[in-house]
């Protein structure tokens, strides 16, 4: 057991690069790494400029440039997304470590996000909103009980299997032991095997562990609980800076919907930049106590998601989400707000009954 004035096992020495494209989640994370000891953070604002720093680490351009050991990424980005990220670093020869451990973040935790990502050989996958320990119990499992790599002809990355009683019926067709598979013990043979039955299984060292130092090496990672306790203070603390965070977003929506009026044609661009809006905001709520937000944004995101309706009354709808959750952020309502939250609901629900019915030709009557 880790003697509890030691606030650090070694984590200070594990270099964590964080792939954010909203600023103000990405200064929260880096954070909350630091709080956690995790000194060695490496911020990027998108995908494209991941990329661009782990293709200096592989080549050695300069000492300045610190290798990775981690990659914690938002999913939904652009020019470059967190699984096109992703897919590089396992798939192409420029990546530094194929075998890098990367955790997906995103507030669109939904099945189809997760399976891709899974597919492209993810790690770990955090959904938003998020807390201090959520981040601390996937860095743990990282650390102490590392994935084992697993490569056929059609997939390369951690072994998709968690446990010795296995997956559940029908999902998981491989063998449960290891008779039918190749083992390797270096991570230089990265190649598709010849057949498409061949399966190879990397037995590798836990690098992190080594990393960490010896003490690290024989004991569990555990940090003490005042010091996630006192992370999760100052990551509540931060929820003046969401309220603000939050009614930009609001206020952009609100352009949205006025520009979109405007326009007669078609609005896909209005709605793209609505849905994008309304998946940061569901993503987001939640970790700074304002659960609603996370709630009301994910019933846009869901009702913006192409293709949807693009008349009037769908952005008399999109108003409705607005005013409901401008509602939120100026009383505060927190956790679920009691009577005044299920006030919010009604009026919610009802706004979405009244306009889902009525024809596109009257919705501004």
């Amino acid at each position: 057991m880790i003697n509890k004035d030691d606030k650090n096992q070694g984590q200070d020495r594990i270099s964590v690069m964080v792939v954010e494209d909203n600023e103000y989640m990405l200064d929260i994370l880096v954070n909350s790494l630091k709080r956690m000891g995790f000194t060695r953070v490496q911020r990027c604002k998108n995908g494209k400029e991941a990329v661009d720093y782990l293709k200096l680490t592989s080549r050695g351009f300069s000492s300045a440039v610190e290798p990775i050991d981690i990659v914690i990424s938002d999913l939904v980005m652009s020019p470059v997304s967190g699984v096109n990220l992703l897919q590089w670093l396992r798939d192409d020869k420029a990546s530094p470590n194929r075998f890098m451990p990367f955790v997906m973040l995103s507030g669109a935790a939904d099945r189809a996000n997760v399976e891709v990502s899974r597919d492209r050989g993810v790690t770990d996958f955090m959904a938003k909103p998020f807390s201090v320990d959520n981040i601390y119990k996937v860095l743990q499992r990282i650390i102490d009980s590392p994935r084992q790599y697993v490569t056929t002809q059609t997939y390369f990355g951690p072994c998709r299997r968690r446990s010795k009683a296995g997956p559940p019926k029908n999902v998981e067709r491989r063998k449960a032991d290891e008779t039918h598979a190749t083992i390797v013990y270096s991570k230089d043979k990265v190649e598709k095997p010849t057949a498409p039955s061949d399966v190879w299984l990397f037995k590798l060292p836990n690098y992190l562990k080594q990393k960490m130092g010896s003490n690290a090496q024989r004991q569990p990672f555990i940090l003490p609980e005042d010091v996630l306790a006192s992370a999760e203070q100052q990551l509540k603390r931060e929820a003046d800076g969401f309220l603000d965070w939050a009614k930009q977003f609001l206020d952009n929506l609100s352009r949205q919907v006025a520009e979109a009026k405007q326009i007669a044609g078609e609005r896909t661009q209005n709605f793209e930049e609505i849905n994008l809006i309304a998946h940061e905001l569901r993503g987001q709520g939640g970790t700074f106590g304002y659960p609603l937000i996370t709630v009301f944004g994910k019933s846009l995101y869901e009702l913006t998601k192409p293709p949807c309706r693009q008349d009037d009354a769908n952005l008399e709808i999109v108003k409705a989400h607005i005013d409901t959750m401008r509602a939120v952020l100026r009383e505060k309502i927190e956790g679920d707000g009691g009577e005044m939250g299920q006030a919010l609901f009604k009026a919610l629900k009802a706004a979405i009954t009244k306009y889902s019915a009525k024809p596109p030709e009257q919705a501004a009557s």
